[in-house]
């Protein structure tokens, strides 16, 4: 896409930038109270079924995504017109979905400013090893990726390591601003969930946070890795990077059945959010409908989706993602190369 073009697309995106205080508010007003509603309903169902008690909690975890969605728009400060207001809804969705507003706001910003650039790989991304990286590992850094891209560790371990280990602490290096709200949210989380356990027992809260925080964890998890992790990706060494090819052909239109558009809050509509973070998630796709070149992007469905979880590794050479298997041959042949290269002398040769 050339400079020009760049441009223009720039300025047919920007009207779509501003926040509406109505479409905001009327947001906060169809997910929060449905939220607290059905955790409601499901303390009260357990008395009658746990089954039920279930059914509701999966339901709540389904506007935990959508609270995410908003905290997202406020570490983008594209939800409301205010700073401050972003700053202190963002906190506050943050303590209800257990992420760190100002750690988080950081790593994320860092991950929209290196996303499909190889040589900037590690901040705010899922773990990604290209096949020339993965071939020159040793057998434990390989092991430790296969496990990471596991996905019974990755969506199944991989929201409780999120929400009890990785978002409970400050990242080395951090500001005090950041560390501060770390504190503030890890200490507000302690006493509201105290205060449930103290009202309701500490059993009946586990029965139905436990399965909420599970199911938000793996459908947030997911909605990360599909986005960026699919055949055709873009990725480009720091030299050939640019920012709209990344945004654009690195990031995929995730076209979803319009209950769950709704639930997660058009981030389906990721390449545009990519391309322009300050347009507000209730615009995403009034960009997309009324942008041609962004209808370009690669589309990927529910059922297409599920083909990347064999995306393992990208073959930089060829440009996609490959899986483990695919890869076999090349393991082999290094390790029939360190054979022959370790092979001591024979006396003879000697």
């Amino acid at each position: 896409m050339s400079n020009h073009n760049q441009k223009q697309l720039r300025k047919d995106v920007a009207p779509f930038e501003m926040s509406n205080t109505k479409s905001s508010v009327k947001q906060l007003l169809n997910t929060f109270p449905p939220f607290f509603l059905l955790w409601f309903l499901a303390y009260q169902s357990l008395s009658i079924s746990y089954w039920l008690t279930l059914a509701f909690s999966v339901l709540a975890s389904g506007f935990v995504v959508r609270i995410f969605i908003i905290f997202h728009d406020c570490c983008h400060q594209s939800f409301f017109k205010s700073r401050k207001a972003n700053n202190i809804l963002g906190t506050i969705s943050g303590i209800v979905t257990l992420f760190p507003y100002e750690q988080w706001k950081h790593s994320h910003s860092i991950h929209h400013a290196t996303s499909s650039n190889l040589n900037k790989r590690g901040t705010g991304d899922i773990w990604v090893m290209t096949v020339d990286e993965y071939v020159a590992a040793s057998f434990w850094g390989r092991l430790a990726y296969r496990l990471y891209r596991n996905p019974i560790v990755m969506f199944g371990l991989g929201p409780f390591y999120l929400f009890l280990v990785s978002n409970r602490l400050n990242t080395k290096g951090a500001r005090k601003k950041e560390r501060m709200n770390t504190y503030l949210t890890n200490a507000s989380i302690l006493v509201i969930y105290g205060l449930l356990c103290l009202a309701i027992g500490w059993q009946a809260f586990l029965m139905i946070q436990v399965p909420l925080l599970f199911v938000t964890g793996s459908l947030g998890i997911w909605l990360f890795y599909v986005q960026h992790q699919f055949e055709d990706s873009y990725f480009e060494e720091e030299s050939e990077w640019d920012y709209v090819k990344a945004a654009i052909d690195g990031s995929s239109y995730y076209k979803l059945p319009k209950i769950l558009q709704w639930v997660t809050g058009n981030i389906g509509f990721h390449h545009v959010h990519h391309l322009s973070p300050r347009v507000p998630n209730y615009n995403l796709e009034k960009v997309h409908d009324s942008t041609l070149p962004l209808q370009q992007a690669t589309t990927i469905t529910l059922g297409s989706s599920l083909k990347s979880l064999r995306f393992r590794l990208y073959d930089s050479e060829n440009k996609t993602f490959v899986s483990f298997k695919e890869i076999k041959h090349r393991l082999s042949e290094t390790k029939s190369k360190v054979g022959i290269n370790n092979k001591r002398p024979s006396l003879q040769e000697k």
